[in-house]
């Protein structure tokens, strides 16, 4: 007997996972429909996925439904807790879905979207490849994400923002200034640098960071709407947010270390 046919029993016994006792039909149908919430933001990957594949794409349907399945992200996680997913439907990783529609959203299509624009100098490969590669670790980083002290380890993958500042930076000065900045975030999202997570950021940072999202965010979609040709001034002032962000994310990140440290003594 090969060792294929020896440990294939165990295998097949150990993927069965069986249903939680006391959860009724109802409450599964809407543990699975939580699921499926999860896997529709995939449909909108593909939508903005063949926007990108026209002959000239525009860039703001692209955003639009990419902004639509980060809505459903935003949405899936309390509604998971709602229906406690992992007791009504655990034969289904939620998790995994989340990460594999996120890369497509955060990641892959932003950044095809800023190779067919020609947003970058040629070839534009270059540039993306290398932002490509480093968040498949990013994602496949069982540390990646630090929900207890509030951070993401390394750049946490927006490269759906990058994107669109690609664009504006493109309409005012040319490829450079977002090849520059793609390959820095690039090597920070493999480097143990932290960021903010921002629905888990501690008092008295989760308000503020909340709250400039929002704001940043309007500020971008009407850069979006503008097809991304805007004043310098208005992209310096959204670069506001960002910066408060980093900065924001280096104390934090300081003070955690200094209250580790202590607790070590």
């Amino acid at each position: 007997m090969d060792d294929a046919s020896a440990t294939a029993p165990s295998a097949v016994a150990h993927s069965t996972i069986p249903d939680a006792p006391g959860v009724t039909p109802a409450q599964r149908g809407l543990g699975y429909f939580v699921h499926l919430f999860t896997a529709s933001g995939v449909v909108f990957a593909f939508l903005a996925a063949a926007e990108v594949c026209k002959a000239q794409p525009d860039p703001r349907l692209v955003f639009l439904y990419l902004a639509i399945q980060c809505l459903i992200d935003a949405l899936d996680g309390p509604m998971a807790r709602a229906v406690h997913i992992k007791k009504s439907a655990p034969r289904i990783d939620g998790r995994t879905i989340d990460d594999i529609v996120d890369y497509l959203t955060f990641t892959f299509v932003p950044l095809l979207l800023v190779w067919k624009m020609g947003w970058l100098p040629a070839p534009a490969g270059l540039f993306v490849a290398p932002a490509m590669v480093a968040s498949l670790f990013g994602f496949s980083n069982i540390a990646a994400k630090d929900e207890h002290g509030g951070f993401f380890l390394g750049f946490p993958s927006y490269w759906n923002i990058v994107a669109v500042y690609a664009g504006v930076w493109f309409n005012l000065y040319g490829p450079s200034v977002g090849a520059v900045v793609i390959l820095a975030l690039t090597v920070l999202t493999v480097l143990p640098v932290r960021f903010i997570y921002p629905n888990l950021a501690p008092r008295p940072w989760k308000m503020p960071v909340m709250i400039g999202a929002l704001v940043w965010t309007l500020i971008l979609a009407w850069m979006i709407w503008r097809n991304l040709r805007v004043d310098a001034w208005v992209m310096w002032v959204s670069l506001t947010y960002p910066a408060f962000y980093v900065v924001a994310s280096i104390a934090l990140a300081k003070k955690t270390e200094r209250g580790d440290a202590e607790k070590q003594r």
